[in-house]
């Protein structure tokens, strides 16, 4: 049975989601599950709900627990990072600088002067997660599930050997929501998705074998409707298809809908600039509280899949049952009209043979076109990272989309100053 192991697993609710999965899964339920965390005591209580689970269920799973992370890697199948170097105060603080500069960030964990200093804190540790793994555990297949995915997922590329890919639940979380807006069984809508990580069109939506397109747009007409997802309307409104992140997200991405507190109020954003997290912190603690309570009470746990693809991934390989999803991998022509270098998002068929990223051809265009406004700030940012060039860091942001509309070149590079002070902790040079 493999050995998987979960490099930032004292997580609440995204580390039991994807234990719940390899526990479900016949072929996954005698795996050895590592569990690794730099929080000795998150990492405790998600080992106690583990166990739990396992011996509620009677599985033949077994749990190591650990925070050494060699450990962990020795001698895995595969791994799955999910981590957030700085924690989430790193996050505040990025929102904190970036707002003086009117930079007002949505999340904050993909592009923009936000997205870069979080790859700069996730993407190096990333590497090295990497690096252990070429001697640990060289034949393992990385899952990464941090963002920002595209950067990470290409220096892992560039500046290590490993076979790895990048997972993220937008494309089927959206397929469900784009069925709701037309009224169509979720399981019954079918879609050809490609791009970039949290900027890939859906290139085709069918249903019954039609074309639904001009069943979407009328919904977009419907007040109700229209209201719940502004910003991706509005994309589809003027260039021809829908996006897969959310509208929030995909508002920090181009230089059109967070501009001025007046458009944020036009197209229902919220503004992040002086905001009490507070709140945040609270409903985050309370999650962890609770977990704690049922392991210490015992409660039975209900195991129910997610939709999350990783453990249909490591089923495909293991018994040599082909799945179909989308993740992020080096392009290699996949998508011909972008750069070949890149990391892109396409659908990618899965056996016992391993990752097999199937042909999308050319984009639109102008959906190509978007796609590279954001590619070329990644590509920068990797490539700071490989030379260990701080002058990167400064043009990366200066090319941002928002941020080159905002900002003058003069105040990008105070902001970038006071982002390198605040996180040189964290920082790789």
């Amino acid at each position: 049975m493999p050995k998987i192991a979960i490099i930032g697993a004292g997580s609440a609710v995204f580390a039991r989601r994807l234990i719940t999965d390899f526990l479900i899964v016949p072929s996954l339920q005698g795996s050895q599950i590592a569990l690794m965390d730099v929080n000795p005591e998150t990492l405790k209580t998600i080992t106690a709900w583990t166990e739990q689970a396992i011996a509620q269920g009677g599985l033949p799973a077994t749990v190591q627990s650990t925070t050494d992370r060699r450990e962990a890697l020795k001698g895995a199948d595969y791994v799955i990072i999910s981590i957030r170097v700085g924690g989430v105060e790193a996050v505040f603080e990025d929102f904190r600088i970036t707002s003086k500069y009117g930079i007002d960030h949505a999340v904050g964990d993909t592009m923009g002067p936000g997205g870069v200093f979080y790859f700069l804190r996730n993407g190096a540790e990333i590497v090295r997660i990497a690096q252990d793994m070429e001697e640990l555990c060289l034949n393992a297949l990385m899952l990464n599930y941090t963002n920002p995915m595209v950067m990470i997922c290409w220096a892992v590329e560039e500046l290590t050997s490993i076979r790895s890919v990048g997972l993220c639940h937008s494309v089927q979380g959206t397929a469900f929501q784009l069925a709701d807006y037309m009224g169509i069984p979720r399981d019954e809508l079918r879609y050809w998705t490609a791009g970039i990580n949290h900027m890939a069109w859906y290139l085709k939506l069918e249903w019954q074998g039609q074309d639904v397109y001009p069943r979407l747009r009328e919904a977009m007409t419907q007040p109700e409707i229209y209201e719940r997802d502004r910003i991706r309307f509005e994309i589809m409104k003027h260039f021809g298809a829908f996006v897969t992140e959310s509208s929030t997200h995909m508002s920090e991405y181009v230089p059109y809908f967070r501009r001025t507190p007046a458009l944020l109020e036009q197209y229902g954003l919220r503004s992040n600039r002086n905001r009490d997290w507070s709140e945040w912190l609270t409903r985050r603690d309370e999650k962890y509280e609770q977990l704690v309570q049922e392991v210490k009470d015992n409660t039975p746990i209900t195991l129910d899949r997610s939709h999350e693809y990783c453990s249909a991934i490591l089923d495909a390989i293991e018994t040599n049952t082909p799945f179909r999803f989308n993740g992020n991998v080096r392009n290699h022509g996949v998508i011909t009209n972008l750069p070949t270098n890149a990391i892109v998002e396409v659908p990618i068929l899965t056996d016992g043979t391993g990752l097999h990223p199937c042909y999308v051809g050319a984009l639109p265009p102008e959906l190509a076109a978007l796609n590279r406004t954001n590619l070329n700030v990644q590509e920068v940012i990797v490539e700071a990272l490989r030379r260990r060039d701080r002058e990167l860091i400064y043009r990366a942001v200066q090319i941002d989309p928002l941020t080159a509309a905002v900002c003058t070149l003069d105040e990008t590079r105070q902001m970038v100053d006071e982002l390198l002070a605040a996180h040189a902790q964290w920082l790789p040079f």
